[in-house]
């Protein structure tokens, strides 16, 4: 699940489950949904306990989307989950 608030004029979003293809849809459409009422995002990555290519294709989505609209789109604090799957594809959000 996760949960939407304000945080300094970004919306925080916060992950408190997995990040996987069992969940990639319902979290897709919640942080594009977020980012289509106008607002930029702190996605909070310390909750995610899994993540796989599924989820990491969603935070791509999102901040893909944060730069076609203009948005910010930050992320903070990966969990050793998120830093293992940013470090064996070497990538950084």
């Amino acid at each position: 699940m996760t949960t939407v608030a304000p945080a300094g004029g970004l919306r925080r979003f916060v992950f408190d489950d997995e990040l996987t293809v069992v969940t990639a849809a319902e979290h897709r459409e919640r942080l594009l949904a977020t980012l289509g009422d106008g607002a930029g995002l702190r996605i909070d990555l310390s909750g995610i306990a899994d993540l796989d290519t599924a989820g990491l294709q969603v935070l791509l989505v999102a901040r893909n989307e944060g730069v076609r609209l203009g948005l910010p789109v930050e992320f903070a604090d990966p969990s050793p989950a998120v830093a293992e799957v940013l470090s064996l594809t070497r990538l950084e959000l």
